[in-house]
């Protein structure tokens, strides 16, 4: 995402990754929040250049005042892109993160189909990502937490989850943001040090001072384990390079003790 103009190599990322098609019903999760917002003008983007429609979704968990007011905002970003928008709210009960998650996804796959869409995309990033699994760890979930969020999974039958910006910092989206001069709220409890995630993030703070690529290290880590997981072929070859280096152990390579396709991808990268 480096380069003179950001914010055009986003934006041909964020096409790249979704490859709308024409007619197809794009919708964005969409809270009114910075992340969500830039989400939201990046599936414009990618929707008016192939020819799709762009449907922001919002819930409004109605668990503090100001949630009428992201709702507003999330009006205005329809306004904006000439997007419809689709809203939901959830029912009275325990604001515990759990039950506001499940619910959240409940409703965002309900408005997802009534809109006609197959895919629903979310905004979450790279940060996102690093919190997920540091969670997942403290929590001793095992290797499938520690997996991390895929970029894309079945939400229900029909319809599938996808997260395109996994691998973008939250600072790009929030300049990108800016930068088109977008309407966002701001959520109070993002700084309430009840939320568990919050904690984190406060310690990630520091962490990054002293560990500035610790979110592209577990991401790094989080697709490892995934393919392990999976068992994708990326990993089969990685388990065969770690079994040649076990034989080769400490000493000086020698290419004829090296299995032939290793020596092969050695002497590419060479």
């Amino acid at each position: 995402m480096r380069g003179a103009r950001p914010g055009r190599a986003l934006e041909s990322a964020l096409r790249e990754r979704v490859r709308a098609e024409s007619g197809e019903v794009l919708v964005a999760a969409t809270s009114g929040g910075p992340d969500s917002a830039a989400l939201a003008a990046l599936l414009a983007g990618a929707a008016e250049a192939s020819g799709a429609r762009l449907v922001l979704a919002h819930v409004n968990h109605g668990v503090r005042p100001g949630a009428w007011q992201d709702e507003a905002v999330v009006l205005a970003l329809g306004a904006t892109f000439g997007a419809r928008v689709v809203c939901a709210g959830l029912e009275p009960g325990p604001s515990d993160e759990a039950r506001l998650r499940a619910g959240r996804y409940a409703r965002l796959a309900e408005l997802t189909r009534a809109a006609g869409g197959r895919r629903l995309f979310t905004a979450h990033h790279a940060e996102d990502q690093t919190e997920t699994v540091l969670l997942a760890l403290f929590r001793g979930s095992g290797p499938a937490g520690l997996a991390g969020m895929p970029a894309a999974r079945r939400l229900s039958a029909g319809l599938t989850l996808e997260r395109p910006l996994l691998d973008v910092p939250r600072s790009a989206l929030w300049a990108y943001a800016a930068a088109r001069h977008l309407p966002v709220a701001r959520d109070p409890s993002n700084a309430e040090a009840g939320y568990r995630r919050n904690a984190l993030r406060r310690v990630l703070a520091d962490l990054r001072r002293t560990f500035p690529h610790l979110d592209e290290a577990v991401a790094r880590h989080a697709a490892i384990a995934r393919g392990e997981r999976d068992g994708s072929e990326r990993e089969a070859l990685r388990r065969r390079l770690r079994g040649s280096f076990a034989e080769v152990g400490h000493s000086p390579i020698v290419w004829g003790n090296v299995p032939p396709a290793f020596a092969y991808i050695c002497r590419k990268r060479a």
